[in-house]
């Protein structure tokens, strides 16, 4: 755990709290502490475990968050539309360095995320050879034949356009038309590509669990800071 030695501007610009130029400005208006004695110079260098700011600590140096997306939002910085980072404090979207979402998720697909500014973290995960499970539940248009439990577990299903089979994934049928689906993988549109391909089609998705975090104590739109150095 990083627990940096710099100016008090510098830890509020990374942070995303507000630029150095106003950061005076800044400890103008909140009370920001080191060791519980206020201070006005932002010069003076700190810990960033000894700084509060009206008595509750910063935010950690590197954050990671799981997020329960709900439909209609798009992961990324830049597209038009309505942008999974609104979903989440402003001041973390001023963060250096920026904070990304680990993989993405379609527009109409919900459900569990990581977003997080340790790079090496996001690129260890979004990694096409990292095998992270993730749980996806999915509602379909025409009821299972019987016979995908099967070739999903095979290990020799090959989507259009792959030039390798995916690796075997688990089906759990909960209904004829609703499934739960682990896979390893993350290949472009998997899971719908997968239904696809046994002649299905998936109407609704939601992803429950990534890396074995879950959202189903989460609400729609709502996050939580996690530790993944626990993992």
């Amino acid at each position: 755990m990083t627990n940096s030695h710099k100016r008090i501007d510098a830890h509020l610009s990374s942070l995303g709290y507000c630029t150095r130029s106003e950061a005076k400005k800044f400890l103008r208006i909140f009370e920001l502490c080191v060791k519980e004695k206020r201070v006005f110079d932002t010069s003076i260098k700190a810990y960033h475990d000894d700084i509060t700011i009206n008595k509750e600590p910063l935010d950690p140096e590197t954050i990671t968050i799981l997020l329960n997306k709900p439909s209609g939002f798009i992961c990324s910085h830049n597209d038009a539309g309505s942008l999974i980072y609104a979903l989440i404090p402003s001041r973390w979207n001023r963060r250096n360095p920026k904070i990304s979402t680990i993989g993405r998720l379609d527009i109409d697909t919900t459900g569990a995320i990581l977003l997080s500014d340790n790079g090496a973290l996001n690129h260890k995960l979004s990694s096409p050879k990292s095998d992270v499970l993730k749980v996806y539940e999915a509602t379909l248009l025409v009821p299972l034949k019987g016979d995908e439990e099967q070739i999903f577990a095979s290990g020799e299903l090959m989507l259009n356009g792959e030039t390798k089979p995916l690796l075997p994934a688990r089906l759990e049928v909960i209904s004829p038309t609703k499934v739960r689906l682990e896979i390893s993988e993350g290949k472009y549109h998997q899971v719908k590509r997968m239904f696809g391909a046994v002649g299905n089609r998936v109407l609704s998705l939601h992803r429950v669990s990534f890396d074995g975090f879950t959202v189903e104590d989460l609400k729609e739109g709502t996050y939580r800071i996690i530790d993944y150095t626990k993992k």
